[in-house]
């Protein structure tokens, strides 16, 4: 009988880090026991590079996988999650774009507060200025620092990739919402919420960070919905 420590967990970061963002949730899934974690490590190139990439990453496991997208890797884990293995998708302060809606259109849509701190440089890539105050305020200094210095820039082009057939339109679907995010509209976060009709929701008083600011609560949700999805497969 399949159970959740059968489920490989595939964390999908977003823009402005990389897949150590997750490394305050990674050592809470191992001290709970849970250790078959795979961390996507995605260019940020394009939609399409993205999701081939953390695609690449579901087809190499045997087994049942839950997909865990922050922010922008929830439009991945949305573009990229309606394969046989996927068991469910986590959204963590993540955009879950429907077809036809892009990060970029979304965010124009309801701007959220640190919007005017995304910047072009002269390559075409964004990046948050600002960071400590508009991505993680609930870090340290120290924190945020080491968070700034190693930020992974997006191509800006890929703010406006759109989606084409969301994945939690078929697949069951958690949702954590920051309310004290400045990189995401907590309205928008709470809009796709409501339309994809999860089996749960969890809203923190947290910054755009909260992988990083309150990984024991965000690991509580995680295992929940691993536990959830393996019972409802067992059952079929």
């Amino acid at each position: 009988m399949a159970s959740a420590t059968d489920t490989t967990i595939i964390l999908v970061h977003g823009f402005w880090g990389g897949a150590a963002h997750w490394s305050g949730v990674i050592r809470e899934l191992a001290a709970r026991g849970h250790t078959k974690i795979k961390a996507v490590e995605n260019p940020l190139t394009s939609l399409a590079d993205d999701v081939a990439r953390t695609q690449q990453y579901v087809n190499q496991v045997d087994g049942p996988v839950l997909l865990v997208g922050h922010s922008y890797g929830g439009a991945v884990i949305t573009e990229a999650g309606d394969l046989p293995n996927v068991q469910g998708l986590v959204y963590i302060a993540a955009f879950a774009p429907d077809t036809g809606e892009s990060p970029g259109g979304l965010s124009q849509q309801r701007p959220p507060a640190a919007l005017a701190n995304v910047v072009p440089d002269s390559d075409g890539y964004l990046w948050v200025q600002n960071y400590h105050e508009s991505f993680c305020q609930d870090l340290t200094e120290e924190d945020a620092f080491v968070l700034d210095v190693t930020q992974k820039a997006p191509l800006a082009g890929t703010f406006g990739d759109e989606i084409t057939a969301p994945a939690w339109r078929v697949k069951p679907t958690w949702y954590q919402i920051s309310t004290e995010d400045r990189m995401i509209n907590p309205d928008n976060q709470r809009m796709f919420a409501e339309r994809m009709s999860p089996v749960s929701v969890l809203e923190l008083a947290a910054s755009h960070a909260s992988l990083a600011s309150q990984p024991a609560e965000v690991t509580t949700m995680i295992l929940a919905a691993a536990e959830t999805a393996a019972a409802e497969t067992a059952a079929e």
